[in-house]
Protein backbone atom coordinates (compact mmCIF):
# COMPACT_ATOMS: atom_id res chain seq x y z
CA UNK A 1 0.00 0.00 0.00
CA UNK A 2 1.57 3.29 -1.12
CA UNK A 3 -1.45 5.57 -0.70
CA UNK A 4 -4.60 6.00 1.33
CA UNK A 5 -7.70 8.01 0.44
CA UNK A 6 -9.22 10.27 3.09
CA UNK A 7 -12.47 11.99 2.12
CA UNK A 8 -11.59 11.74 -1.55
CA UNK A 9 -8.00 13.00 -1.17
CA UNK A 10 -5.11 10.64 -1.91
CA UNK A 11 -2.29 10.73 0.66
CA UNK A 12 1.11 9.13 0.13
CA UNK A 13 1.65 6.27 2.59
CA UNK A 14 4.52 3.98 3.57
CA UNK A 15 4.48 0.94 5.87
CA UNK A 16 7.43 -0.48 7.79
CA UNK A 17 6.55 -4.07 8.76
CA UNK A 18 6.73 -5.19 12.37
CA UNK A 19 4.91 -7.23 15.01
CA UNK A 20 1.19 -6.71 15.42
CA UNK A 21 1.12 -7.09 19.22
CA UNK A 22 2.87 -3.77 19.90
CA UNK A 23 1.48 -0.35 19.07
CA UNK A 24 3.06 0.85 15.81
CA UNK A 25 5.01 4.08 15.42
CA UNK A 26 3.15 6.69 13.38
CA UNK A 27 5.47 9.38 12.01
CA UNK A 28 4.16 12.93 11.53
CA UNK A 29 6.42 15.08 9.39
CA UNK A 30 7.55 18.69 9.77
CA UNK A 31 6.05 21.73 8.08
CA UNK A 32 7.92 21.15 4.80
CA UNK A 33 8.37 17.39 5.22
CA UNK A 34 7.05 14.29 3.50
CA UNK A 35 7.51 10.53 3.52
CA UNK A 36 10.80 10.76 1.61
CA UNK A 37 12.06 13.75 3.63
CA UNK A 38 12.37 11.44 6.66
CA UNK A 39 15.06 9.62 4.65
CA UNK A 40 15.23 7.04 1.90
CA UNK A 41 16.31 3.42 1.88
CA UNK A 42 17.17 0.95 4.58
CA UNK A 43 19.06 3.53 6.65
CA UNK A 44 16.21 6.05 6.85
CA UNK A 45 15.68 7.16 10.42
CA UNK A 46 12.11 5.80 10.79
CA UNK A 47 13.38 2.35 9.82
CA UNK A 48 16.19 2.65 12.36
CA UNK A 49 13.73 3.58 15.10
CA UNK A 50 11.31 0.79 14.18
CA UNK A 51 14.17 -1.71 14.28
CA UNK A 52 15.45 -0.40 17.62
CA UNK A 53 12.00 -0.52 19.23
CA UNK A 54 10.82 -3.74 17.57
CA UNK A 55 7.72 -2.03 16.21
CA UNK A 56 5.99 -1.52 12.91
CA UNK A 57 5.77 1.96 11.46
CA UNK A 58 3.52 4.10 9.30
CA UNK A 59 4.53 7.27 7.46
CA UNK A 60 2.32 9.51 5.35
CA UNK A 61 2.58 12.84 3.57
CA UNK A 62 -0.07 15.39 4.45
CA UNK A 63 -2.11 17.03 1.72
CA UNK A 64 0.07 19.24 -0.48
CA UNK A 65 3.28 17.46 0.53
CA UNK A 66 5.35 14.67 -1.00
CA UNK A 67 3.35 12.71 -3.55
CA UNK A 68 -0.01 13.42 -1.90
CA UNK A 69 -2.75 15.31 -3.70
CA UNK A 70 -2.15 19.07 -3.80
CA UNK A 71 -4.26 21.75 -2.12
CA UNK A 72 -6.32 23.52 -4.81
CA UNK A 73 -6.08 27.29 -5.25
CA UNK A 74 -3.70 27.51 -2.28
CA UNK A 75 -3.59 31.31 -2.37
CA UNK A 76 -7.28 31.77 -3.03
CA UNK A 77 -10.10 32.37 -0.55
CA UNK A 78 -10.26 29.95 2.39
CA UNK A 79 -13.22 27.58 2.15
CA UNK A 80 -14.28 23.97 2.67
CA UNK A 81 -14.63 21.44 -0.14
CA UNK A 82 -15.63 17.87 0.59
CA UNK A 83 -14.66 18.09 4.24
CA UNK A 84 -11.24 19.59 3.45
CA UNK A 85 -10.10 23.20 3.89
CA UNK A 86 -8.81 24.60 0.59
CA UNK A 87 -7.52 27.96 -0.54
CA UNK A 88 -5.31 29.94 1.83
CA UNK A 89 -4.39 27.93 4.90
CA UNK A 90 -6.34 28.79 8.02
CA UNK A 91 -4.97 29.26 11.52
CA UNK A 92 -6.55 25.96 12.63
CA UNK A 93 -4.87 23.84 9.95
CA UNK A 94 -2.94 21.78 12.52
CA UNK A 95 -6.15 21.08 14.42
CA UNK A 96 -7.79 19.75 11.24
CA UNK A 97 -4.93 17.35 10.60
CA UNK A 98 -4.92 16.22 14.24
CA UNK A 99 -8.66 15.89 14.83
CA UNK A 100 -10.06 15.04 11.38
CA UNK A 101 -7.43 13.56 9.07
CA UNK A 102 -5.28 11.53 11.47
CA UNK A 103 -8.19 9.77 13.25
CA UNK A 104 -9.64 8.69 9.89
CA UNK A 105 -6.25 7.50 8.67
CA UNK A 106 -5.71 5.45 11.83
CA UNK A 107 -9.22 4.01 11.57
CA UNK A 108 -8.61 2.83 8.02
CA UNK A 109 -5.26 1.32 9.02
CA UNK A 110 -6.81 -0.48 12.00
CA UNK A 111 -4.48 1.27 14.45
CA UNK A 112 -6.19 1.96 17.78
CA UNK A 113 -3.49 3.30 20.10
CA UNK A 114 -0.39 4.40 18.17
CA UNK A 115 2.93 5.70 19.37
CA UNK A 116 3.06 9.12 17.73
CA UNK A 117 6.45 10.41 16.55
CA UNK A 118 6.02 14.03 15.49
CA UNK A 119 8.50 16.62 14.28
CA UNK A 120 7.87 20.41 14.29
CA UNK A 121 4.39 20.91 12.75
CA UNK A 122 3.98 17.15 13.06
CA UNK A 123 4.83 17.36 16.77
CA UNK A 124 2.10 19.96 17.26
CA UNK A 125 -0.32 17.66 15.42
CA UNK A 126 0.74 14.78 17.68
CA UNK A 127 0.09 16.84 20.81
CA UNK A 128 -3.33 17.96 19.58
CA UNK A 129 -4.29 14.41 18.67
CA UNK A 130 -3.14 13.04 22.03
CA UNK A 131 -5.26 15.68 23.78
CA UNK A 132 -8.43 14.12 22.35
CA UNK A 133 -7.61 10.52 21.46
CA UNK A 134 -6.09 7.55 23.24
CA UNK A 135 -2.48 6.90 22.28
CA UNK A 136 0.15 4.62 23.78
CA UNK A 137 2.78 7.37 23.91
CA UNK A 138 3.81 10.55 22.15
CA UNK A 139 7.26 11.82 21.14
CA UNK A 140 7.22 15.51 20.20
CA UNK A 141 10.43 16.74 18.55
CA UNK A 142 10.84 20.53 18.19
CA UNK A 143 7.12 21.18 18.80
CA UNK A 144 5.35 24.51 18.43
CA UNK A 145 2.66 25.33 20.99
CA UNK A 146 2.87 29.11 20.68
CA UNK A 147 4.60 31.55 18.34
CA UNK A 148 8.10 32.86 19.09
CA UNK A 149 9.77 35.80 17.36
CA UNK A 150 12.69 33.56 16.40
CA UNK A 151 10.31 31.26 14.52
CA UNK A 152 8.95 34.13 12.46
CA UNK A 153 12.46 35.38 11.68
CA UNK A 154 13.59 31.94 10.54
CA UNK A 155 10.60 31.54 8.23
CA UNK A 156 11.17 35.02 6.80
CA UNK A 157 14.72 33.90 5.96
CA UNK A 158 13.36 30.71 4.37
CA UNK A 159 10.97 32.78 2.25
CA UNK A 160 13.82 35.00 1.07
CA UNK A 161 15.89 31.93 0.12
CA UNK A 162 13.06 29.97 -1.45
CA UNK A 163 13.48 30.67 -5.16
CA UNK A 164 17.26 30.36 -5.31
CA UNK A 165 18.15 27.61 -2.86
CA UNK A 166 15.18 26.10 -1.02
CA UNK A 167 12.87 25.32 -3.93
CA UNK A 168 15.36 22.98 -5.67
CA UNK A 169 15.82 21.09 -2.39
CA UNK A 170 12.08 20.76 -1.84
CA UNK A 171 11.62 19.54 -5.42
CA UNK A 172 13.47 16.36 -4.43
CA UNK A 173 10.65 15.44 -2.05
CA UNK A 174 7.50 17.16 -3.32
CA UNK A 175 5.84 16.79 -6.71
CA UNK A 176 4.74 20.45 -6.37
CA UNK A 177 7.19 22.34 -4.14
CA UNK A 178 5.19 25.58 -4.43
CA UNK A 179 2.13 23.78 -3.06
CA UNK A 180 4.21 22.60 -0.12
CA UNK A 181 6.05 25.83 0.63
CA UNK A 182 3.72 28.78 0.13
CA UNK A 183 0.74 27.66 2.24
CA UNK A 184 3.18 26.95 5.09
CA UNK A 185 5.09 30.25 4.77
CA UNK A 186 1.96 32.33 4.22
CA UNK A 187 0.15 31.18 7.36
CA UNK A 188 3.21 31.31 9.63
CA UNK A 189 3.94 34.87 8.49
CA UNK A 190 0.32 36.00 8.67
CA UNK A 191 -0.02 38.46 11.60
CA UNK A 192 -3.24 36.75 12.69
CA UNK A 193 -1.30 33.52 13.30
CA UNK A 194 0.64 35.17 16.12
CA UNK A 195 -2.33 34.24 18.34
CA UNK A 196 -1.73 30.51 17.76
CA UNK A 197 -1.57 28.83 21.17
CA UNK A 198 -2.32 25.18 21.96
CA UNK A 199 -1.11 25.20 25.56
CA UNK A 200 -4.69 24.80 26.84
CA UNK A 201 -5.15 21.65 24.74
CA UNK A 202 -1.94 20.19 26.16
CA UNK A 203 -3.57 20.09 29.60
CA UNK A 204 -5.76 17.24 28.33
CA UNK A 205 -2.86 14.98 27.35
CA UNK A 206 -2.74 11.92 29.60
CA UNK A 207 -0.34 9.61 27.75
CA UNK A 208 3.41 9.30 28.41
CA UNK A 209 5.09 12.21 26.67
CA UNK A 210 8.70 12.69 25.57
CA UNK A 211 9.68 16.21 24.47
CA UNK A 212 12.86 16.67 22.44
CA UNK A 213 14.51 19.97 21.54
CA UNK A 214 17.84 20.75 19.91
CA UNK A 215 19.78 23.36 21.87
CA UNK A 216 20.80 25.01 18.58
CA UNK A 217 17.31 25.01 17.05
CA UNK A 218 16.86 28.14 14.94
CA UNK A 219 13.07 27.78 14.77
CA UNK A 220 12.13 27.46 18.45
CA UNK A 221 13.51 27.47 21.99
CA UNK A 222 13.27 25.34 25.10
CA UNK A 223 10.40 27.59 26.17
CA UNK A 224 8.16 25.39 24.01
CA UNK A 225 9.04 22.29 26.03
CA UNK A 226 8.71 24.10 29.35
CA UNK A 227 5.21 25.27 28.40
CA UNK A 228 4.11 21.74 27.48
CA UNK A 229 5.56 20.29 30.67
CA UNK A 230 3.66 22.85 32.76
CA UNK A 231 0.44 21.77 31.06
CA UNK A 232 1.25 18.02 31.10
CA UNK A 233 3.40 17.29 34.17
CA UNK A 234 4.05 13.68 33.11
CA UNK A 235 6.17 14.96 30.22
CA UNK A 236 9.90 14.33 30.13
CA UNK A 237 12.02 17.11 28.61
CA UNK A 238 15.17 16.23 26.69
CA UNK A 239 17.54 18.91 25.36
CA UNK A 240 20.05 17.68 22.77
CA UNK A 241 23.41 19.41 22.49
CA UNK A 242 24.94 20.06 19.06
CA UNK A 243 21.49 19.74 17.55
CA UNK A 244 19.34 22.07 15.48
CA UNK A 245 15.71 21.88 14.42
CA UNK A 246 15.89 18.26 13.20
CA UNK A 247 17.09 15.89 15.94
CA UNK A 248 16.59 12.85 13.71
CA UNK A 249 19.11 14.30 11.25
CA UNK A 250 21.55 15.96 13.65
CA UNK A 251 21.66 13.31 16.39
CA UNK A 252 20.02 10.19 14.92
CA UNK A 253 21.91 7.58 16.95
CA UNK A 254 21.45 9.30 20.29
CA UNK A 255 17.79 10.05 19.52
CA UNK A 256 17.04 6.48 18.47
CA UNK A 257 18.64 4.99 21.57
CA UNK A 258 16.88 7.47 23.87
CA UNK A 259 13.43 6.89 22.41
CA UNK A 260 13.89 3.11 22.42
CA UNK A 261 14.96 3.13 26.05
CA UNK A 262 12.08 5.42 27.02
CA UNK A 263 9.49 3.29 25.25
CA UNK A 264 10.85 0.14 26.89
CA UNK A 265 9.89 1.60 30.28
CA UNK A 266 6.23 1.98 29.27
CA UNK A 267 5.28 -1.72 29.20
CA UNK A 268 2.80 -3.23 29.66
CA UNK A 269 0.68 -1.48 27.05
CA UNK A 270 -2.52 -2.19 25.12
CA UNK A 271 -2.33 -4.88 22.47
CA UNK A 272 -2.94 -3.63 18.96
CA UNK A 273 -5.39 -5.29 16.61
CA UNK A 274 -4.66 -4.81 12.94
Amino acid sequence: MDAITIRGVRLELQHIPGPAHLAPLVFLHEGLGSVSAWGRGAHAWPRQLCAATGRAGWLYSRRGFGQSDPTPDFRGPSRDEGGWPVGRRRADYLHHDAWVVLPELLRQLGVRTPVLIGHSDGASIALLHAARHEVTACVAMAPHVFIEDMTVRAIEQARAAYADTLRPKLARHHRDPDNAFWPWADIWLDPTFRDFDIQPECRDIRCPLLLVQGEDDEYASMAQLHAIARAAPQAREWALAHCGHSPHRDQPGLLTAGIAQWLATLLPEPTERT
